[in-house]
């Protein structure tokens, strides 16, 4: 494994550990990881958009917005599976 990718995936272990504490602003941040592929994560919208949702259901009016962004370059099949996704992830929280 490339020394970037142990960097994005130690980067993405993290983020997910703090989102387990489900910090509005730690959520945000897992959406926007995942919305611009930063720290060399792959690009997935799907993920963004459940991030986003569930930071957004914390409070987060930044993460509302996002969402919305994300959503318009998504069909509604893949908007339907990140809603599925969120709801999973809030029945086992």
């Amino acid at each position: 494994m490339a020394t970037s990718q142990k960097t994005a995936d130690f980067f993405a272990a993290t983020r997910i550990a703090e989102m387990n504490q489900a910090d509005p602003e730690s959520l945000f941040q897992l959406g926007t990881l995942f919305s611009t592929g930063a720290q060399g994560i792959e690009i997935d919208l799907i993920e963004a958009h459940k991030w986003f949702n569930l930071a957004a259901l914390k409070g987060s009016s930044e993460a509302h917005l996002c969402r919305s962004e994300v959503a318009g370059d998504m069909s509604r099949a893949e908007i339907a599976e990140a809603q599925r996704q969120a709801r999973a992830w809030l029945a086992a929280a």
